[in-house]
């Protein structure tokens, strides 16, 4: 019974994720923004010199200091972060709620990983529907990536907890010779 209770809380705390990011989905970017916290935060720039090296191109458009300012490469690094976060949890919460639900950890996994590539995969559409907002196929594979890793962790905390000594022992499969 404990087991059971424990399972349902992992898959409720996903629902919860997923709630949140559908109403985070809901608000356009400017309610959003995070600039003037960081200007507060940040206003002496910290470690400008070693940000202003990086430079790269995400969804068509270029991410450097120099392009995006000091604040708004900031900004991106943090906004992306709280999409890998995001669906790392919600897959890791599919993960250890589905664990003892289904009929091996392989279709735990896919199921997991499944219903958070769905979920992103739902949640840029919405985002194309709220003003100011653009969805993007790059923001879904960030979330898939993140998916993947917390189905991994999920994976790794089944078979060896917190101890690191495996639980399970896998038994390779017999092969029977056909020679006699």
């Amino acid at each position: 019974m404990q087991r059971s209770w424990k399972d349902n809380l992992f898959i409720v705390l996903a629902f919860v994720m997923m709630g949140i990011l559908f109403y985070s989905s809901s608000m356009p970017y400017g309610d959003q923004s995070m600039t003037s916290t960081l200007d507060i935060w940040l206003a002496g720039e910290p470690l400008k010199g070693l940000l202003s090296h990086i430079e790269f191109t995400y969804a068509g458009s270029p991410v450097s200091v120099a392009a995006k300012g000091y604040i708004g490469f900031v900004e991106f690094f943090l906004r992306k972060g709280a999409h890998f976060g995001s669906y790392f949890l919600i897959a890791l919460f599919w993960f250890l709620g589905l664990r003892n639900k289904t009929s091996s950890l392989p279709l735990t996994a896919l199921l997991s990983f499944m219903l958070a590539a769905g979920y992103a995969s739902f949640d840029e559409f919405h985002q194309g529907l709220t003003p100011d907002r653009t969805p993007l196929l790059e923001d879904i594979l960030l979330d898939c990536f993140g998916a993947v890793t917390g189905v991994g962790i999920g994976w790794v905390l089944t078979d060896y907890g917190v101890t690191g000594k495996r639980k399970k022992k896998w038994k390779k499969p017999v092969v029977k010779s056909t020679n006699r």
